[in-house]
């Protein structure tokens, strides 16, 4: 689903979701204009290698899993697929509307569904396997590890569950501030932790025995007169390059730390973002909630370029391959910017509705799921 600002109430002691969404106070929802496409001379050519169906994901956001040349994806209507070069290897309906998806491996495929079921098929043929449950409607797609598979539930519990049967290993909760984002990035598993950015700006190292925090990272600080200009949460999935782990907040900064030396801060700058960021070799890119794209030296954390020519069009998180940086926006446009430089390179579009995942990568191509329910690998050479 796409982030939207919440109002979180604790009554008997227990975290509970308000009844609707704020939408004055949701980022995405806001009334402005969204900057026209800028005209360029492509020098990148792209072309759609293969388009299938995933089903449409309605007010979710559901993200396909890559295990080697397989595409597992997933529709609000239940229905699950393997892919294969475009082809569907099996398809198969669990029964059940799903919110969230999709987590696979070599051996499971995991989904979540607005009940706070979790469901693992076996990644060869569809068939059932397991159901676990979480405390509440499952918004991010659950992470497979070797220590079970992470599922993070809306009122922000982390659960582990077991990968054999869907056992409830652990779950770990902490304090909710009074106002936070609905939607929230998928937890990752690095370095013998789980890493998961809360509200409140915080970045979390969980032991995978137990899930008690072995240390936090401030990613924002939440500041301000009011709770809205408080809301300092981290929502796009970190990013993790050996030992160095990413993070951005929405109203916060992004900051990189070193697991090697603890958690040890590196660096940190001013950025706004829900919509995610990714590492490579030298750069760090990340989507700003106003739609740039920025390069950043990811030892020091100094500007490298920013493309600001797609305002306001609800840019996805970032991927990048080779010498190109590739985001989606809400009207389904693939944008191919240069590596070095920021520059449009390619553009490439698909259904014409949203593009709310960050874009992925197959082999050397590019995978994006839309809104209405194509999933496209898109060369681009």
């Amino acid at each position: 689903m796409p982030p939207r600002l919440i109002l979180l109430i604790a009554t008997a002691g227990l975290l509970t979701a308000g009844c609707a969404a704020i939408d004055a106070i949701n980022p995405f929802a806001k009334a402005s204009t969204v900057k026209p496409l800028t005209a360029f001379t492509p020098t990148v050519a792209t072309r759609s290698l293969w388009t299938a169906s995933a089903g449409k994901a309605r007010d979710y956001t559901f993200v396909p899993a890559v295990v080697g040349d397989a595409v597992f994806v997933a529709g609000q209507d239940g229905t699950i697929r393997r892919l294969e070069g475009g082809n569907t290897v099996w398809k198969i309906s669990t029964g059940h509307a799903l919110s969230a998806g999709v987590a696979a491996n070599d051996r499971l495929v995991v989904v979540g569904t607005p009940k706070g079921d979790v469901m693992a098929y076996a990644a060869a043929d569809g068939k059932a396997l397991w159901q676990g449950k979480v405390s509440s409607e499952v918004l991010a797609a659950p992470v497979i590890g070797d220590d079970g598979v992470a599922v993070r539930s809306g009122d922000n519990r982390i659960f582990l569950l077991d990968a054999n049967d869907g056992g409830r290993k652990w779950v770990y909760q902490r304090a909710m501030p009074t106002l936070s984002i609905r939607g929230a990035g998928s937890p990752v598993f690095a370095d013998r932790f789980l890493f998961v950015g809360f509200p409140g700006g915080r970045l979390v190292a969980l032991s995978l025995q137990n899930g008690a925090p072995v240390w936090e990272g401030p990613v924002a600080q939440p500041k301000g007169a009011t709770e809205l200009d408080r809301v300092a949460d981290v929502v796009a999935q970190p990013a993790v390059d050996g030992t160095q782990i990413c993070a951005v907040a929405f109203q916060g900064r992004v900051a990189c730390f070193d697991m090697g030396q603890g958690g040890a801060l590196v660096w940190s700058r001013e950025m706004s973002s829900t919509s995610g960021l990714v590492l490579d070799g030298r750069y760090l890119f990340v989507t700003d909630d106003k739609g740039a794209v920025h390069a950043l030296d990811r030892l020091t954390g100094s500007s490298l370029w920013k493309q600001d020519k797609l305002l306001n069009r609800r840019v996805s998180g970032p991927a990048v391959r080779g010498g190109l940086v590739a985001v989606a926006d809400g009207e389904g446009y693939v944008h191919f910017l240069s590596r070095e430089d920021g520059s449009f390179v390619g553009r490439h579009k698909t259904d014409g509705t949203p593009v709310r995942s960050p874009v992925r990568l197959l082999g050397s191509n590019f995978l994006v799921q839309t809104a209405g329910g194509d999933v496209s690998v898109i060369e681009a050479q």
